[in-house]
């Protein structure tokens, strides 16, 4: 780790900072939680050591492996000119050693291209990180704009279930046409360079303190659940209005 993130290391990891790192660091926790979940101790020894299957020294000698096996622009002869060269090649190095640790059993079956991103994954994380596995291939969309015109048409098609033109709505159909909501707006914020994870946070933060606001100008919260619809949004709109909020981090 010195030396990929000394002055001649890697370009994609001397870049990183605490708040880049942030959605990699989740991640990583997640794909132990897959790990764990499927008994593959073999997988998980990159990540930690417990319960005799494997020792400390075993995830150290493991890791240090990995990322020598993986930086070959760094410990080996391969040329990468910048940190979009580094992650194409981890990519890369990374499928070869799926099919090379693949049992005779799971080879021998259909595989996909998106099998390695772990379903044990905050959903929003999950979908931009299936977006971006099919966009390898050319399946996206080119640019943004046509992310706002499919939003519009989920959205439509979410009301269509709420109204539909016989029957009852169902439960079932208005979930799914909600998840295709959700899932359009992480691909788009993957297009436009955002992390939905990081962006949702921040506005979850930014909800917490205006509601407070909103608390402390009804006087109490009792007071606030008092209220009638009419007071409630002026007080949103004071506390939305107010001159100063804490920049979100």
């Amino acid at each position: 780790m010195a030396r990929l993130r000394g002055p001649d290391g890697c370009p994609w990891d001397r870049e990183q900072t605490f708040d880049s790192i942030k959605r990699h660091t989740l991640e990583e926790t997640y794909e132990v939680f897959d790990a764990i979940e499927r008994r593959a101790w073999p997988d998980l020894k990159d990540e930690l050591g417990e319960a005799g299957y494997f020792t400390l020294q075993d995830v150290a000698s493991n890791l240090n492996a990995k990322l020598i096996r993986r930086h070959p622009h760094i410990f080996a002869d391969v040329v990468a000119s910048g940190p979009a060269d580094v992650l194409r090649n981890w990519e890369q190095i990374k499928q070869s050693e799926k099919k090379a640790s693949a049992s005779p059993q799971s080879s021998s079956s259909q595989s996909s291209m998106l099998d390695d991103v772990p379903r044990a994954m905050p959903a929003v994380l999950e979908a931009s990180k299936l977006g971006s596995r099919a966009a390898k291939v050319g399946f996206d969309w080119p640019n943004a704009d046509g992310l706002f015109d499919k939003l519009q048409e989920e959205i439509s098609e979410l009301k269509a279930e709420l109204t539909p033109s016989s029957g009852e709505p169902s439960p079932s159909a208005i979930e799914a046409e909600f998840g295709d909501l959700l899932f359009t707006a992480v691909n788009l914020a993957r297009h436009l360079k955002i992390d939905s994870e990081s962006a949702l946070r921040a506005t979850n933060a930014k909800f917490r303190r205006r509601f407070a606001a909103m608390e402390s100008s009804a006087g109490s919260t009792d007071a606030l659940a008092a209220s009638t619809p009419s007071e409630l949004d002026n007080l949103w709109n004071q506390a939305k209005n107010a001159a100063s909020e804490p920049p979100t981090s």
